[in-house]
């Protein structure tokens, strides 16, 4: 098995499926800490189905560059999303349901509608649940996300106290002179960047596991925000390289491997912080 991987990481195509698999892990992990705090889980679904939908409207336009359309218009709908889940009449989870429905169903017509392949549901069943696109990458994809990934992490550090006083009281940092509005946008910003990225290494279906599953993980161990960060951030990076390789040696789809480490680590932490509290009594 060593022999094998050993010959396929001699291609350049699987080196670089192994560090966008790992930066964008790492992003996904930092944010899915906030959301799980800040009970907006769910934003993962509504904007992965936003960039399907998108990304649907960018194939019939037949752009060669999809991001150059999918990335702006999970933006908007990322700031739409903090700003309707902020209205009293339309409550945070309702926007969620009602953004993510719809861009889906849209995408999902479109696709019918202006086919341009011979295969749709192959194509849209590849785009929710992801496909073999995570080993097509180009260099000039690699470096963008490089270059996103890496934007994400340092706007995580520099700003961690801030985006810490918002995520666990946002009362309490207005008053000690934080624009929490700022910083949700900038949350919501960061989170629709993660989202398509993530879109070539899962699909816009399993996003949500790749955001919750590590912050769910860590929680079951460790206590202190700090803690749990870094924790999600290893268990997060672990699981993309070990679905990676699994998915490269056994054939297996890239997406569904990568959640399914992510699962299985979650079950070990659920044992060991169980294990850890009956030790406590």
């Amino acid at each position: 098995m060593i022999s094998t991987l050993m010959f396929y990481l001699q291609y350049p195509f699987v080196r670089y499926a192994l560090i966008v698999g790992v930066l964008i892990a790492l992003c996904s992990s930092l944010l899915g800490v906030i959301l799980v705090l800040k009970r907006f889980s769910f934003i993962g679904d509504g904007l992965s189905h936003v960039a399907f939908g998108a990304m649907s409207v960018a194939a019939v336009l037949g752009l060669t560059n999809e991001m150059l359309l999918v990335l702006p218009v999970t933006v908007i709908c990322a700031v739409l999303l903090l700003r309707t889940g902020q209205n009293a009449k339309i409550k945070g989870d309702a926007a969620v349901a009602m953004i993510s429905v719809g861009a889906l169903a849209f995408g999902y017509l479109l696709m019918n509608l202006f086919s341009t392949s011979a295969n749709v549901s192959g194509d849209v069943c590849s785009t929710l649940f992801g496909s073999t696109s995570i080993l097509t990458l180009s260099r000039r994809e690699v470096a963008l996300c490089v270059i996103l990934s890496v934007a994400v992490v340092l706007i995580f550090v520099v700003f961690y106290n801030k985006i810490f006083a918002v995520t666990f009281d946002e009362s309490f940092a207005r008053a000690a002179g934080i624009s929490a509005d700022r910083y949700n946008l900038m949350i919501a910003v960061v989170i629709a960047v993660i989202i398509v990225l993530a879109m070539n290494l899962v699909g816009s279906l399993l996003i949500s596991a790749l955001v919750i599953f590590p912050a769910l993980s860590a929680m079951r161990i460790f206590k202190s925000f700090f803690s749990v960060t870094v924790c999600s951030a290893v268990l997060s990076v672990v699981c993309a390289l070990a679905g990676i390789l699994v998915s490269i040696l056994a054939g297996t789809p890239v997406g569904s491997t990568i959640v399914a480490a992510d699962v299985a680590a979650f079950a070990v932490c659920y044992l060991v912080g169980k294990h850890a509290n009956l030790q406590g009594a």
